[in-house]
């Protein structure tokens, strides 16, 4: 039998059944003895039979549970008329037995628990790490195209300036060189995010608000439900930034909407501020859920709103439904 030794002596989580064994033997053993009218040697090895087992119970449960049955039954069979030990013994490993099952059950259930929030953190992270790929991959057309126009104004400046000095044709020069250098290396770094965002078609460019229209028309065959957009504000493009935010972050709730509040109406508003896009996607479904609050598709719009300076928020709308605003800065924060 092994022990755990802490310090000098044995713990008592790992002594207490062989000492329990050991007293339920001897009261056995003094039962047997006031019992002359059974045959002494037999009925002693019945009482230790079914007492001394309890001492493997922590570590052969099984065998110990098994040994006093079996004990039992051959005395039974005998005529040998079981002990008040070696009963309460064989109740004890009945009880000790099933409090065992039950946390190891419960230890189980726990780890299960425990694996499932890890796989789900996992898949969260994995999910949130495309995303941010994706996002990466659509900002590069539009940073791109930024610094090419660096490069072309910086080239055009250059030629069409009449009687500019040598020193500030030379410093044209290398901000264009300088433009398409950062241009060149940009592609480089994320070029490859096309093929984890499987783009099969890199030339294709941005959606943007011009675009939302259509992603409410296809809401409506897909969804056959009320779809309605209202544009409020003095309508102006935007940086090329945050109407791809924008036009992401709508067309992410209403496929949320779609798969949580199948056949609920919709209405997505634009809002045109001087400072910023105020965007609001609601629906007059049965209102937040488990998925939805810790849905992968909230995560990213979030991740849309952060890259461009903004910020996300969702929940319970006023009469019902739920609720998707966005505050987007007119000018991409700054970014770009």
């Amino acid at each position: 039998m092994a022990y755990v030794w802490r310090g000098p002596g044995l713990t008592a989580r790992a002594v207490w059944p062989s000492a329990l064994a050991v007293v339920l033997a001897l009261g056995g053993l003094g039962e047997i003895a006031s019992r002359p009218e059974q045959p002494v040697p037999l009925a002693m090895l019945v009482a230790l039979g079914a007492t001394l087992p309890v001492a493997l119970i922590r570590v052969q449960p099984v065998p110990a549970l098994a040994l006093p049955v079996v004990t039992l039954g051959f005395g039974w069979l005998a005529g040998v008329r079981p002990t008040l030990a070696g009963t309460a013994a064989a109740a004890i490993m009945l009880a000790y037995l099933t409090v065992r099952l039950a946390r190891g059950a419960r230890d189980r259930a726990v780890r299960r628990d425990v694996e499932d929030r890890q796989l789900r953190a996992s898949l969260l992270d994995h999910v949130a790490r495309g995303e941010r790929a994706r996002i990466a991959h659509e900002l590069h057309d539009v940073v791109a195209h930024h610094i090419s126009m660096i490069a072309v104004q910086a080239e055009a400046a250059r030629l069409t300036v009449p009687g500019m000095p040598p020193e500030g044709a030379k410093r044209l020069t290398g901000i264009g060189d300088t433009a398409r250098a950062a241009l060149t290396e940009m592609r480089r770094l994320l070029g490859v995010l096309r093929e984890d965002a499987g783009d099969d078609d890199p030339r294709r460019p941005q959606p943007g608000l011009g675009q939302v229209a259509e992603l409410l028309d296809e809401a409506r065959g897909l969804a056959g439900a009320s779809t309605r957009l209202i544009v409020r504000g003095r309508v102006a493009p935007l940086d090329p930034g945050v109407e791809l935010a924008a036009y992401r972050i709508v067309q992410e709730a209403l496929t949320n909407a779609r798969r949580h509040a199948a056949g609920a109406a919709v209405d997505v508003q634009l809002d045109y501020r001087e400072d910023a896009l105020y965007v609001r996607v609601r629906d007059s479904g049965p209102g937040p859920s488990d998925v939805q609050d810790g849905g992968h598709g909230l995560a990213g719009m979030r991740e849309r709103a952060a890259a461009v300076g903004g910020k996300v928020s969702t929940g319970a709308g006023f009469a019902g439904g739920f609720v998707v605003d966005a505050v987007l800065p007119r000018d991409g924060g700054g970014a770009s």
